[in-house]
């Protein structure tokens, strides 16, 4: 069984920095495509980014381009998100999620995804 642990949420001030982590047990993350989803409570889980297995390709939601930055450590089985300059529109739980086969029109919905952590608050004030 796929499981998937997120660290490194907390309390931020705008133009802050964190570092989120996932580490993925279970199976070589390397078959994975990996992504980072945040919610709100409320709202609807909204996609941050994700990595394409296999690949160096990356994707982005418009709202983090040019802040966030996705990263993977397939020999780690680790996951990062970058979070740079933050906002207090970046309030969210953070979640990791894997998922294998996923084609690049799917991979900013998060229904693709199999597996999923339990999430990590990221609270930022202004």
């Amino acid at each position: 069984q796929v499981r998937l642990v997120e660290s490194g949420g907390g309390l931020a001030q705008a133009g802050d920095s964190l570092r989120l982590a996932c580490v993925v047990s279970g199976d070589s993350l390397r078959s994975y495509t990996a992504g980072w989803v945040r919610q709100t409570s409320g709202k609807e889980r909204e996609f941050v980014a994700a990595h394409k297995r296999f690949s160096s390709s990356v994707y982005y939601a418009y709202s983090v381009k040019g802040r966030f930055t996705i990263s993977r450590d397939n020999a780690k089985n680790m996951v990062y998100l970058q979070m740079n300059s933050l906002k207090p529109e970046d309030t969210a739980v953070y979640y990791c999620a894997s998922g294998m086969g996923i084609i690049t029109s799917s991979i900013r919905d998060g229904a693709a995804y199999n597996y999923w952590g339990q999430g990590t608050q990221v609270t930022v004030s202004s």
